[in-house]
């Protein structure tokens, strides 16, 4: 098998081949080593490498199995690999090594996945862009002056250009959907507490944050969610399962869906015009194919990015940067994290218990003025993101801002850092006003990919969101609308 026939099938379609004895787990596991040796050292995308251990497993791999002999990569943060560092992009967990492997990663090798190694992330997965100071910047396949986005970038920019078919990817703030839509792939985050994060905790950020993974194509999603919910021993709640397969649901008629759409900005900015573009085109589409559309205003508004959101992950940074502590046996300075990482955390120390639970408590209120809006509509579309792909280190803070957030840090001014990070946050949130409302209902949402822009050949991507509990009704519209568009027709690098 020649590289160019290993990149149009997907990971279902590899094992396909495994398991009908055409092709050996071997033979694809070299072919993606040789991509990943060939593109790597320009994206940047791999940043832990377990390859011998890759070719070990694929001489004894099951071919029974649903993704027998497809390779595979996993998120460096949240995921823990037996033997490998787990260092979610920062410096000061370099000489991390796992014991175990999650729970998550368990269930990925006895679906047949063979794991080359684990992607690149920003420190502790904070933005929607992927350049931590411990490990330097992943690359857009589609354009390498660009960002693959975040924090799952280093996921995205590996499958984009075929590297592996699949990659696991977590979203606590649109982690798998930003990175999805800017390297033109499928990413859908799954509904609160359908995927375990067992044994490293029961929930993260608060339940905000769930994992899954990004493809190329619908029907890999879907199997590799079948392959992994569910939950584990000591999770904290455990939600129905799925009435039957995801898989069977990507080929089943959606059915005539209500869908609610807005290009109305959170933070009250314009929305970039190839944005706009993206989800006019889908408009038309889903009309054509007899849908409902009609424009809809947004059941959330600035305030629940400004003040919600944020106070609840500045004080989950806290509960990181506690168990960093107890990993280096003494107290974290300064100098082991990136300064924005650091004022961050200072802000969150200068929150008092009372406006943590104040904050969650508006989660609630905003999860009841969404669930009102599904009482009308099936489904809520809007773009993915109200930019297209940023260039490498366009959202990084200012020379300006990162001297006075080092003299902010190295004086613990906590209170008098939240000017300047509430600027740094809005300029994030102007580019994702859109994506964190999913993580705070638990709603499942998904990213499918529509156009490229022209001017940068950059993919641009639209968002879906449902109803808690119904990922079938999105597995369903995205395998009708990737027939319709053929968005895999195309391929980066």
């Amino acid at each position: 098998m020649t590289f160019n026939e290993y990149r149009q099938y997907d990971a279902l379609g590899l094992a396909a081949l495994v398991q009908r004895g055409e092709v050996s787990a071997a033979e694809l596991v070299d072919i993606a080593i040789a991509r990943l040796e060939a593109v790597n050292p320009r994206l940047n995308a791999v940043i832990h490498f377990r390859l011998e251990q890759a070719r070990q497993e694929a001489q004894r791999i099951d071919r029974t199995t649903p993704f027998a002999g497809a390779p595979f990569l996993v998120k460096d943060l949240g995921m823990e690999i037996e033997g490998l560092p787990m260092c979610v992009g920062s410096r000061a967990y370099q000489r991390y090594r796992s014991t175990r492997d999650s729970e998550v990663v368990k269930r990925a090798k006895q679906a047949g996945l063979l794991i080359l190694g684990k992607t690149n992330t920003p420190e502790f997965g904070l933005t929607p862009y992927t350049e931590p100071q411990a490990f330097g910047p992943t690359r857009n396949p589609w354009n390498e002056e660009y960002s693959p986005g975040g924090s799952s970038g280093g996921s995205a920019a590996a499958v984009a250009a075929g590297i592996v078919p699949i990659a696991t990817a977590n979203d606590g703030g649109g982690s798998i959907r930003i990175p999805a839509s800017c390297c033109g792939l499928f990413g859908l985050k799954p509904t609160r507490g359908r995927v375990s994060w067992a044994p490293l905790m029961g929930e993260m950020w608060s339940g905000a944050a769930i994992e899954h993974c990004v493809s190329r194509t619908v029907r890999d999603s879907a199997a590799y969610l079948d392959a992994i919910h569910g939950a584990a021993p000591g999770d904290p709640y455990i939600i129905e399962p799925p009435k039957r397969p995801y898989l069977q649901e990507v080929e089943t008629p959606p059915g005539r869906l209500r869908i609610g759409y807005s290009l109305q900005h959170t933070l009250g900015f314009s929305v970039d015009e190839a944005c706009e573009e993206a989800l006019l085109r889908i408009v038309d589409l889903l009309r054509a194919e007899g849908h409902e559309v009609s424009e809809a205003p947004l059941p959330y508004q600035r305030a629940d990015l400004a003040e919600a959101f944020l106070v609840v992950v500045a004080g989950e940074l806290g509960g990181d940067i506690r168990m960093l502590q107890q990993f280096l046996g003494r107290s974290v300075r300064p100098s082991d994290v990136e300064p924005s990482t650091y004022a961050l955390y200072l802000l969150g120390q200068s929150f008092s218990a009372a406006e943590y639970a104040h904050a969650k408590r508006q989660w609630a209120f905003i999860s009841q003025r969404v669930a009102a809006f599904h009482e009308q509509y099936d489904l809520l579309l809007t773009p993915t993101l109200a930019r297209r792909p940023i260039r490498i280190g366009s959202l990084q803070p200012s020379a300006a801002e990162e001297r006075l957030m080092r003299v902010v840090n190295t004086l613990q001014l906590g209170a008098a850092v939240k000017a300047s990070i509430q600027k740094l946050a809005d300029k994030i949130y102007e580019y994702m006003p859109w994506t964190a409302f999913a993580n705070i209902t638990g709603q499942p949402s998904m990213s499918i990919p529509v156009l490229r822009t022209p001017e940068e050949n950059l993919p641009i991507g639209v968002m879906f969101t449902g109803r808690l509990g119904e990922e079938h009704l999105l597995f369903r519209l995205a395998g009708q609308l990737e027939k319709a568009l053929q968005w895999d027709k195309d391929k980066a690098l």
